[in-house]
């Protein structure tokens, strides 16, 4: 299943490399500022629409966080089974 923490932490990690606001990145995606940072924090999850275009506002295709996004949710299921 698709952990909203990890989709957020993704996203936010892209946003401030690309050093934006969550302001300017939201407007750039023409969702509101605060549906932005629901997402980040992994309270919501974004719809297909949202996450296109959040990546297209942050220049990325959306493979491209979707394959980072897999990449993190593997690396926690690894840790999770170590831990047993």
């Amino acid at each position: 299943m698709l952990d909203a923490r990890v989709v957020g932490r993704v996203i936010q990690r892209y946003r401030e490399k690309s050093g934006l606001s969550q302001e300017v990145l939201s407007g750039l995606a023409d969702i509101g500022r605060s549906h932005l940072s629901s997402i980040e924090r992994g309270a919501r999850r974004p719809s297909l629409d949202t996450f296109f275009k959040i990546a297209q506002a942050l220049n990325v295709g959306p493979s491209v966080l979707m394959a980072a996004i897999e990449v993190e949710m593997e690396e926690e299921n690894n840790k999770e089974i170590r831990k047993r």
